[in-house]
């Protein structure tokens, strides 16, 4: 396993970690069922910038995991670098916070906002890609998460009561995925 791998490794361990450990940790009435882990990170929530770095860790991280694994393949590496770029700046760029009743930054939530559609939006784009470029194992895991993620992100309107647990398994299957698609030395290119 690569260093790059490494560390995307670890920052995912964290990520597990952090999703799952520090709702104990933040306002009193945040849910693990109802709040995203940007509620986590929102303005005013006590303990967000372990959450906000997550997000800068988990950017930069797949990045450098992913910079290699798309050598020769210029579209995936500036879809990546959106993706992971993106993802950082939801660190940067704090949620509105869960109380709406405080005074808080709203063009900071935005910003945050747009930073995190673009990050879902470059991710499934990315793993679309990816389909075009891999074996046919690969191929069928890459369309397999293209439908999953939005899928899962549509849920989080639909089902807004259990908002919080799509999105933590966004970020699970998600980056389980890359981590498991990056440690592979090369791209098998399809038959």
């Amino acid at each position: 396993m690569r260093n790059s791998v490494k560390l995307l490794l670890m920052v995912y361990c964290l990520m597990l970690g952090v999703i799952f450990i520090l709702p104990f940790f933040s306002t009193e009435n945040y849910s693990i069922w109802r709040n995203t882990t940007s509620h986590l990170g929102a303005q005013y929530a006590p303990n967000a910038g372990i959450m906000n770095a997550t997000f800068v860790m988990l950017g930069a991280s797949s990045m450098l995991a992913g910079w290699n694994f798309f050598r020769g393949y210029g579209f995936h590496q500036v879809v990546l670098v959106v993706f992971g770029a993106s993802l950082t700046m939801t660190g940067f760029f704090r949620h509105a916070p869960i109380d709406q009743n405080e005074v808080y930054n709203i063009r900071e939530d935005e910003l945050h906002s747009i930073f995190a559609s673009l990050t879902g939006f470059a991710f499934t784009t990315l793993a679309i890609s990816i389909a075009f470029i891999v074996h046919a194992k690969d191929r069928v895991a890459a369309i397999v998460i293209a439908i999953v993620a939005p899928s899962l992100s549509l849920l989080i309107f639909y089902v807004e009561d259990l908002m919080g647990i799509w999105q933590r398994m966004i970020f699970v299957i998600s980056f389980a995925w890359l981590i498991y698609l990056f440690n592979k030395n090369k791209i098998q290119n399809p038959l």
